[in-house]
């Protein structure tokens, strides 16, 4: 009998547990499971390409994002990374997947681009090598795999790197076009993410309530010749924390 529970870090832990056994999970053998997604780097996968999120382009490009110091949620084999380098920024970029992070630094190493690497759980050993703070955290697609409690350990993540007056830039699934759509309390009784999680506006406006929203869209389709990455089936969302 294991009586063990005694922090709200061991219950987030409990809760991972429910869902091990699912393969698309964040908890468990995750890194494992990342492993063998990233191990064919020819898989049809869109966002394998070398390219950045057509968003972050715009971002950049509008002045509404800026700043010296940047972080590479999920960042897989480093596309976003590797473009806020190039754009001038000091990047961290954190991942689970050792074959991600191993793609992201061959990638880095032929661009020239200098990005501090970290393979880990950003929510563990990983993330408390981020030290902050940020005027950037980008996060492309690394939110909607998330179960619900670990939502709690993302924004305290932000609350501890996330600069006065930065901005958390992030991708997600959208409800109706891409994603799970259960709730949040059929997910525990499912114990499986089923690949995603989708989101509407609401939720992500309520999730991320103590920031500022400045753009909340859909993200553009990208043509495959494009230099830029982009599915329509994406919410496309910039949120700045205030300065007070």
């Amino acid at each position: 009998m294991e009586r063990g529970v005694r922090t709200v870090e061991d219950v987030l832990a409990l809760l991972d547990g429910l869902f091990a056994p699912d393969a698309d999970r964040w908890t468990g053998d995750a890194a494992g499971w990342w492993d063998g997604f990233y191990a064919d780097r020819n898989r049809p996968v869109p966002f394998f390409a070398d390219k950045p999120d057509e968003n972050l382009v715009e971002w950049l490009e509008r002045g509404l994002i800026g700043g010296r110091r940047a972080l590479d949620l999920g960042c897989g084999p480093g596309r976003n990374a590797l473009y806020l380098a190039e754009r001038g920024f000091e990047v961290d970029a954190v991942d689970l997947s050792p074959q991600a992070i191993a793609w992201a630094r061959e990638r880095a190493t032929e661009a020239g681009a200098e990005v501090r690497f970290l393979c880990g759980d950003a929510f563990g050993l990983a993330g408390a090598q981020l030290t902050g703070p940020y005027d950037v955290v980008y996060d492309s697609g690394c939110f909607h795999h998330l179960p619900p409690h670990r939502r709690i350990s993302h924004l305290a993540l932000l609350d501890r790197v996330l600069a006065p007056g930065g901005h958390l830039a992030l991708t997600c699934f959208a409800a109706g076009a891409m994603g799970c759509e259960l709730s949040d309390t059929e997910l525990y009784r499912s114990a499986r993410l089923h690949g995603g999680l989708a989101y509407t506006p609401e939720s992500l406006r309520r999730i991320f309530a103590d920031l500022t929203e400045v753009e909340l869209r859909r993200m553009h389709d990208e043509p495959e010749d494009s230099p830029h990455f982009g599915e329509a089936f994406l919410w496309a969302g910039l949120f700045r924390r205030e300065t007070v």
